[in-house]
């Protein structure tokens, strides 16, 4: 097809039709609005279709685009692999190798490790993406990963660096308020902080025996930043990585009788890339670094 769209024309297609809106695929990409509206234009007027509706809620795909989906993405996942390759190829020790790390491990964990590394090989650039969300390293969203699961998706290579013991912790000005809780019964009494879209601490209470709703929790935060530090301004009881919470003066540990599982860390990176020198180099580097972090045991 000589009229048919470029890459570039598609991967905008994709974007607006996984995310559903101009705004939402800008945001992806990084282009604007009016340039994404381009290029759906261009798109249409090149294929002689219309590959969207409006609705409400922003753009729909309609019966043409739905049709044409599986082969823009197909197209997206060879365009990929392509990169991939030849990113595999690249024998240089210099240039960029892109991180990606939940928010807590970014923000208090990896920051002393990549100023070491960078010390050590000044010729790495670092990217560092602190993401509670799985980038998928197989399109480059990503080198390295950080993770505190076993990832499962193919073509990966995983090593599990160390499991983190984890605590509950509250500050030391919210305990000389309430006192600090002696059994169950009194930390269940306390202000408890707690997740607001995501289920995760009720699921790790049921494994524990604990009932518990979202409405136990007076104060819910989805983002782990932003909840540790409503831990350390004294709005209640809340769980942290003891390697964090253990150093952080404004806190105390409570009620250590309450048995916590491990949070396990494991080093993930696309087997293509493994050998690119830079690459294998950060990755052997987090695995001697988090290898050396001091293991610490709950007391």
């Amino acid at each position: 097809m000589d009229n048919a769209p470029d890459w570039s024309l598609l991967r905008s297609f994709l974007a607006v039709a996984e995310s559903g809106s101009l705004s939402g695929a800008a945001r992806v990409l990084g282009l604007s609005q009016p340039t994404l509206g381009r290029h759906i234009t261009e798109t249409e007027t090149a294929l002689k279709l219309t590959l969207f509706t409006r609705t409400a809620r922003g753009l729909a795909l309609s019966v043409a685009g739905t049709a044409l989906l599986p082969h823009a993405q197909a197209m997206q996942e060879a365009a990929q692999a392509l990169s991939l390759a030849a990113a595999g190829r690249d024998a240089d020790m210099s240039g960029t190798v892109r991180i990606t790390a939940s928010q807590i491990m970014a923000t208090y964990i990896l920051p002393a490790m990549l100023a070491d590394l960078r010390m050590r090989e000044p010729q790495i650039e670092i990217e560092l993406v602190p993401s509670d969300t799985s980038e998928n390293l197989l399109f480059r969203e990503a080198d390295i990963a950080v993770r505190m699961y076993r990832p499962t998706q193919l073509d990966l290579i995983t090593q599990h660096l160390i499991d983190l013991p984890l605590g509950l912790y509250a500050a030391k000005t919210y305990l000389n308020r309430v006192g600090r809780p002696t059994t169950h019964d009194e930390v269940l009494v306390r202000d408890l902080i707690g997740f607001d879209r995501s289920d995760q601490m009720l699921r790790m209470l049921q494994a524990l025996g604990i009932t518990r709703t979202r409405n136990d929790f007076p104060l819910r935060c989805d983002d782990q930043v932003v909840y540790w530090n409503l831990v350390r301004a004294g709005c209640g009881i809340g769980g942290m990585q003891c390697l964090v919470g253990d150093a952080d003066p404004l806190v105390e540990r409570v009620a250590p009788f309450v048995a916590l599982p491990a949070l396990p860390v494991w080093l993930t990176a696309a087997e293509a890339l493994r050998q690119t020198p830079r690459i294998r180099r950060v990755f052997d580097y987090l695995v001697e670094a988090f290898t050396d972090l001091p293991h610490l045991e709950p007391t």
